[in-house]
């Protein structure tokens, strides 16, 4: 996570509540979607959140990604209600997709299929 302190507490506090919201998830907003939050940028001014969601579980990310920005306002008004004590400003959400998870999945498969003979010279000196 980079940014100011500041940034980094207001991120903190987004990840905190979307993650609850997300979990109650009482009116249906995700459906049958498992999602998780992985990490949540904050700019400079808190006017704007990035948040990065994992879907390990979903075979259609893309569709998964449209159907949560087809509900940002609800997801937003439901923020809001929760940090209205805390924070001035409720974010601007920008749902991205994270794709760490993904990425070192790839590189383990990637690794474990690699076919590296050993070293001659070493194993001859190791006798």
């Amino acid at each position: 996570m980079s940014g100011t302190i500041r940034q980094q507490k207001y991120g903190k506090l987004l990840l905190r509540e979307l993650s609850e919201i997300f979990q109650q998830d009482k009116k249906g907003i995700l459906g049958n979607l498992f999602v998780s939050i992985a990490e949540v940028r904050v700019s400079p001014d808190l006017s704007v959140a990035k948040v990065y969601i994992s879907m390990m579980m979903e075979a259609d990310k893309k569709k998964a990604l449209d159907r949560l920005n087809s509900h940002k306002s609800e997801i937003r008004k439901a923020l809001g209600l929760r940090i209205r004590n805390q924070a001035r400003i409720v974010p601007e959400l920008i749902f991205l997709v994270d794709e760490v998870e993904e990425n070192a999945m790839k590189m383990d498969a990637l690794i474990k299929s690699l076919n590296i003979p050993p070293d001659s010279e070493a194993s001859k000196g190791k006798k």
